[in-house]
């Protein structure tokens, strides 16, 4: 026997709600009526769904006409995905010189409230490592990319972060914030950071900051590798590499400094 999966109500209005914009993004101007005979539900089902997202500036209504089309709160939504986007498509060329250039692994992370986030990755055909980092979070304090972006987060953030507790990932995990506040100082002197075995064992990687148009950092791209390739007295090699990738992928989106 086949169990009957039932869906919550908040759920079943989820996807009501989603279902509507979906059909809004089709059909743009249109009426509660046709909204319920689309979407197979009662006419007032409908017009609460509507006003809902009316009120929340997901879909406006004409006065004149009372029907409703897909509002502009959409597109503060999806600025936030459209910034990536950019990154993205300015970064992957940038990614793959570099990784073929260094026969590493470069990625690029953004920041998502205290995380890094790797949203990109290329493997150099030499590069000894074999893992897709793309879509994980990784700690700020222990990755290259993350100390950029505590580099040149604000400060009260930093703070934050900086009280804890901060986890350790291997005995050469920096956990104490006098040492990770003079290693924030030194990124944006150099303009690069670095991680010496501090996330894994073996594990070594440079980073530097991307920015956008307005001069905000809004993306890092690192090189890592095993230590064995990518010895401490490698990094500020390494890191004058990737400033430069950065700068070329910060130029591309718009960045003028």
């Amino acid at each position: 026997m086949c169990a009957v999966v039932r869906r919550s109500p908040s759920l079943q209005s989820v996807d009501r709600a989603v279902s509507v914009m979906e059909f809004l993004s089709r059909r743009g101007w249109s009426g509660v009526t046709e909204v319920s005979r689309e979407l197979g539900i009662h006419k007032s089902t409908a017009y609460r769904l509507l006003t809902t997202l009316r009120d929340r500036g997901l879909v406006e209504q004409d006065a004149a006409t009372e029907k409703y089309r897909l509002g502009f709160g959409l597109v503060l939504l999806a600025r936030a995905v459209r910034a990536d986007l950019d990154i993205l498509r300015c970064a992957r060329p940038v990614c793959e010189r570099l990784s073929e250039r260094t026969k590493e692994t470069v990625t690029i992370a953004v920041l998502e409230r205290d995380d890094a986030v790797v949203i990109h990755q290329s493997i150099s055909r030499a590069s000894a490592l074999g893992v897709d980092w793309t879509g994980r979070h990784t700690p700020l304090h222990a990755t290259a990319a993350g100390k950029i972006f505590l580099a040149y987060m604000p400060e009260d953030q930093l703070l934050r972060i900086l009280e804890g507790p901060l986890e350790h990932f291997t005995e050469n995990t920096i956990v104490d914030p006098a040492s990770l506040s003079d290693h924030s100082k030194k990124v944006r002197a150099e303009g690069y950071g670095y991680t010496v075995e501090e996330l894994e064992t073996g594990l070594n990687a440079v980073g530097a900051p991307i920015r956008g148009a307005d001069g905000a950092v809004v993306g890092a791209v690192s090189v890592s590798g095993p230590a064995f390739r990518l010895p401490q007295e490698t990094l500020p090699e390494i890191g004058e590499l990737c400033r430069r990738a950065a700068a070329e992928i910060s130029r591309c989106l718009g960045f003028q400094g």
